[in-house]
């Protein structure tokens, strides 16, 4: 687990609004962050069918060699009046970054709050997997790639507004709408469902 005064730490130092951001011709999106709810502790709490959907995923850690116990739930930190609505996934710099689970690459960017990020739609299209501060891309990979769950994408960093000093993964679930907005989705907690130790293939 990460201290909490390191989490906390890197919570105040990331910029809050760290939502996937679309490309130039996209409208902006709003930040990424949730107003804090009347009770914090059911935020991104994904119920019915879409909480057995995602289940059955069975997420894999997206850090290789991070099994699920040692994942703190930053999810719900507050950042002022807003919630983090993303896990911060500390690895030395350089550590793989695997695919969660099974989809394929959608969108892989750059911008000034995630870095250099990449965005996976599941392979049932119903989530789309957010992954930021990486260090650099996964040779070779590129958009419309299908992935498996351990295949690498890239490698921990802290570009865009991390702190220098503390290398993390950026992971957040969205709840895809299906309207082609790969950033707008509802952000759901996913510490609940890494199942499996991430494991590079």
């Amino acid at each position: 687990m990460v201290p909490l005064s390191l989490a906390a730490l890197l919570l105040a130092a990331c910029s809050p609004g760290l939502r996937p951001l679309p490309g130039p011709a996209d409208p902006a999106p709003d930040p990424m962050e949730l107003p804090i709810p009347a009770n914090p502790a059911t935020a991104g709490v994904p119920a019915g069918e879409v909480a057995r959907l995602l289940a059955s995923k069975r997420l894999m850690v997206p850090v290789a060699g991070v099994a699920p116990e040692r994942v703190a739930d930053t999810f719900t930190a507050r950042r002022g009046q807003r919630i983090h609505s993303a896990l911060d996934i500390m690895a030395p710099r350089g550590t793989p970054v695997v695919s969660a689970g099974a989809g394929k690459v959608w969108k892989v960017r750059s911008n000034t709050l995630g870095g250099l990020t990449v965005y996976v739609l599941d392979a049932d299209e119903r989530f789309v997997y957010y992954y930021a501060h990486l260090d650099r891309y996964a040779k070779g990979l590129a958009e419309g790639q299908a992935l498996q769950p351990g295949d690498v994408i890239g490698y921990v960093g802290t570009t865009g507004n991390a702190p220098p000093n503390t290398p993390h993964l950026h992971f957040q679930v969205l709840l895809y709408k299906g309207n082609g907005r790969w950033w707008d989705g509802d952000p759901l907690n996913p510490r609940p469902y890494l199942a499996r130790e991430g494991r590079a293939r």
